[in-house]
């Protein structure tokens, strides 16, 4: 399968790297090479199977326009860009196209996400996230906790479930949900010893999307990999 990756940073280089290392034929480029999407006109999508971003918000759309515009397949990692989820899925229906998205392309923070759904049915508690990444991630809370409140709202709609934050040196990545009652407590944790297993993810994930059609979140299809 012929990838086309967008961004390298670490993440973006380790996409590429387990992409090569399951026999696909990889290429990756820098912002500096995609400016406002100038990679990704119709002729040289013409040569991609699948698009990878893990970019920033504002050239993930861009980039997702780009892609979906011209009929191609596009997964994105990248998070911040929610807003315009629904006009972008109308433009993959309109154009043929596929996006797959998600908020966090580990198998075991999907494993978290439904440990948190169950434990979210919990009567008589109070629930929390904490969540702690690199001082240079770029968006506070991680699109990963926003999703684990999320699925914990789900289930309890007038819950208050308070957010926390940390920035520090290189973590890979931790996200703690917490449920406490006036007579015990319960915790669920999912701690990333590398980003390799976000990355594996993300290349599954293109593997999945390849040669389909529609818009799909991670979670919906994760399970059938």
């Amino acid at each position: 399968m012929r990838i086309l990756v967008l961004g390298k940073g670490k993440t973006g280089a380790l996409v590429a790297e387990i992409a090569a290392e399951r026999g696909h034929t990889v290429r990756a480029l820098d912002a500096s090479e995609n400016e406002h999407g100038a990679a990704l006109r119709a002729d040289k999508l013409a040569a991609v199977d699948v698009v990878i971003d893990f970019t920033a918000p504002a050239s993930a759309v861009e980039n997702i326009r780009a892609v979906l515009g011209a009929g191609g397949r596009i997964v994105v990692g990248t998070t911040g860009w929610y807003d315009h989820l629904d006009a972008l899925k109308k433009l993959a229906a309109a154009h043929g196209g596929a996006l797959l998205y998600g908020t966090n392309f580990s198998i075991g923070v999907q494993k978290l996400f439904q440990m948190t759904g169950e434990l979210a049915q919990l009567e008589g508690y109070t629930f929390s996230v904490e969540e702690t990444h690199h001082v240079t991630k770029l968006d506070a809370p991680s699109g990963t906790a926003i999703t684990l409140q999320q699925i914990i709202l789900e289930k309890q709609p007038k819950a208050v479930v308070p957010i926390t934050s940390h920035r520090i040196a290189d973590a890979k990545g931790e996200h703690v949900v917490k449920a406490v009652s006036a007579v015990d407590e319960l915790e669920v944790r999912h701690n990333a010893a590398s980003r390799r297993g976000f990355a594996l993810g993300a290349v599954r994930a293109a593997e999945w999307v390849a040669g389909k059609q529609g818009a799909w979140e991670f979670r919906e299809i994760f399970s059938s990999l």
